[in-house]
C-alpha cells in the first residue's frame, strides 16, 4: 500500500547494478551469425561488443558460452572474445545452455540472481536458457539488440514469448546507463564515455561534440 511517508530518494532494487548482475553471452558465433536475418548483423555485433565493454568497465561478471564450436558454428566472436582475454569460454552440445552444468554451476557461482543475456538465435538459444532460468527464480533481462533471430517474426515473437514469462526486454545502451546511473560516478564516467563514442552511433557523436564544444566533462 502507497504511503508517501515512505517515499525518498533511493533507486528501485530491481534496476541493475554492478553487484546484482551477471551477464551471460550465448552462442555469438560465425555460423549462427550467418543465420540471422533479424537486423543487421553488423549492428549486432555493434552492441554485443558495446554490452560486453560495459561489464568490463563495471567489473560485473560474464560467462561465455558457446554452442558445437569445432564441429559447426565456429570460435566466439573476436571481438567479444578480445574484450575478456583469457576468460573461460564455455562450450556446449545442448541448445539450451540451461541444460549444460558447466554453464549453471557458473551463473551460480557468482551469487547473482539478475541474469543478462544476450545471444544466437533469439527463438532457440535465447528462449530455452531464458524461460529455464526464470523457472529457478532468476530474474531474467534480455538485450534484444545484442541478440537475433533467423527472421524478423522469430525475434518478435521470441521476445514477445519470453517478456510473456517474465523476462524484462531491455538494449545495450540501456544496460550501461543503468550501471551508470549517476554522472557523479567518476571511476566509471570516462569509460562509460568511451565505450558510447565507440559503439553509440549517433549518440557516441553527440558526446563527441559536446565534449569538444563544451569540454571534456560534458555529461553523457
Amino acid at each position: 500500500m502507497f504511503n508517501i511517508a515512505n517515499v525518498k530518494a533511493a533507486p528501485s532494487p530491481d534496476l541493475l547494478t554492478p553487484d546484482n548482475s551477471v551477464m551471460l553471452f550465448v552462442d555469438h558465433q560465425p555460423q549462427m551469425f550467418f543465420g540471422t536475418g533479424s537486423g543487421d548483423r553488423t549492428a549486432i555485433v555493434n552492441a554485443t561488443v558495446g554490452l560486453a565493454k560495459a561489464a568490463k568497465a563495471f567489473d560485473v561478471p560474464v560467462v561465455l558460452t558457446t554452442v558445437a564450436a569445432e564441429s559447426f558454428s565456429g570460435p566466439l566472436l573476436p571481438q567479444l572474445a578480445e574484450v575478456f582475454p583469457g576468460e573461460e569460454i564455455i562450450d556446449r552440445t545442448t541448445m539450451n545452455a540451461w541444460e549444460d552444468s558447466a554453464v549453471v554451476e557458473a551463473i551460480k557461482a557468482t551469487g547473482r540472481r539478475k541474469i543478462i543475456i544476450s545471444g544466437l538465435w533469439t527463438e532457440v538459444c535465447l528462449v530455452l536458457p531464458v524461460l529455464s532460468a526464470l523457472g529457478q527464480g532468476y530474474e531474467v533481462y534480455v538485450v534484444a539488440d545484442a541478440s537475433g533471430g533467423i527472421s524478423p517474426q522469430a525475434h518478435e515473437h521470441a521476445i514477445e514469448r519470453m517478456v510473456s514469462a517474465g523476462a524484462v526486454p531491455v538494449t545495450w545502451i540501456q544496460v550501461l546507463l543503468e550501471l551508470q546511473r549517476d554522472w557523479a560516478r567518476g571511476e566509471t564516467y570516462l569509460p562509460v564515455m568511451e565505450i558510447v563514442k565507440e559503439h553509440g552511433g549517433a549518440y557516441g557523436l553527440g558526446v563527441v561534440y559536446a565534449q569538444s564544444v563544451i569540454g571534456a566533462h560534458a555529461a553523457g
